[in-house]
C-alpha cells in the first residue's frame, strides 16, 4: 500500500470510527486506551487494533462520544504530553453527562521522586529517575496536587482519590489490571482518582506553571 493509500485509508476508518461513535446510545462506559484488556459492557477503545478492540480510535482527535456514564484510563494519561493530558481531560468532561465520572490511574511522582532517587548510588539514582520519566513511553508524570487542579481545571468539581481497585461506584470497582509497585510510607506507588460534577476552577499556580513549561519546550 502506497503512503497515498496508507493515509486515506487511516482518514477514512478514523472518520467512520467517529461517526459510530457519535450514534451511540447515552450511558455507555468508555474503556480508553484499553490494549489487549477488553472489559466487557464497555466501549473498549485504542489507537492500535488489538484483540477485543471495539473502536480505533485516536484521542488526540477528540473524544466522539455523548452522555457517557462513566471514562476509564489505566496507567494512560503519563503516555500523553501535558498539553494533548489537558485537552484529553476537556474532552473527557464533555463526552461525560453531568453525573458522569471519569477515573484515572497513573504513576505517583512522589512516589518516584522518594524511591527512586536516595542518598547511597548517585549513578544508579540518576539512571532510575530518568527511567521512570522516559521508560514505557511517558511523557509527563503527575503528582496528586497537579493533577487535581488539572481536572478541576477542565470543568470536574469534584475530584477524590481513592486506593487501588475500590471505588464508590460498583461499576468502576477492580476495573484495574495492571502490576502494582510496593507504596511507600509517605505516598502510594499509583493515583487513583475518580473525577465528576461540572464547574471548571482555575489555579493561578497551576497556569503559570504549565505556562512556562510549555513556552520552554516551545509547545502550544
Amino acid at each position: 500500500m502506497t503512503g497515498i493509500l496508507r493515509h486515506w485509508w487511516r482518514t477514512a476508518r478514523k472518520s467512520y470510527n467517529a461517526w459510530r461513535c457519535r450514534r451511540l446510545p447515552p450511558g455507555g462506559k468508555l474503556h480508553v486506551g484499553c490494549g489487549p484488556v477488553h472489559l466487557d459492557g464497555w466501549i473498549n477503545i485504542d489507537v492500535r487494533r488489538y484483540r477485543g478492540v471495539d473502536y480505533v480510535l485516536d484521542v488526540r482527535d477528540g473524544l466522539p462520544f455523548h452522555d457517557l456514564r462513566f471514562v476509564f484510563a489505566e496507567h494512560f494519561i503519563e503516555h500523553l504530553p501535558y498539553w494533548e493530558c489537558e485537552r484529553f481531560l476537556r474532552d473527557c468532561r464533555s463526552a461525560l453527562a453531568d453525573d458522569g465520572v471519569l477515573r484515572l490511574s497513573t504513576p505517583n511522582l512522589d512516589w518516584v521522586v522518594a524511591t527512586q532517587y536516595g542518598a547511597n548510588d548517585a549513578i544508579r539514582n540518576c539512571f532510575a529517575l530518568n527511567t521512570s520519566f522516559r521508560g514505557w513511553g511517558h511523557q509527563f508524570l503527575f503528582n496528586a496536587t497537579t493533577l487535581a487542579a488539572l481536572l478541576r481545571r477542565a470543568g470536574f468539581a469534584d475530584v477524590r482519590f481513592l486506593t487501588y481497585g475500590n471505588s464508590r461506584h460498583e461499576e468502576l470497582r477492580g476495573l484495574e489490571r495492571h502490576e502494582k509497585s510496593p507504596d511507600s510510607v509517605e505516598s502510594p506507588h499509583v493515583l487513583v482518582v475518580e473525577a465528576g460534577g461540572v464547574g471548571a476552577q482555575t489555579n493561578p499556580t497551576l497556569d503559570h506553571a504549565a505556562r512556562g513549561f510549555l513556552e520552554t519546550l516551545g509547545a502550544s
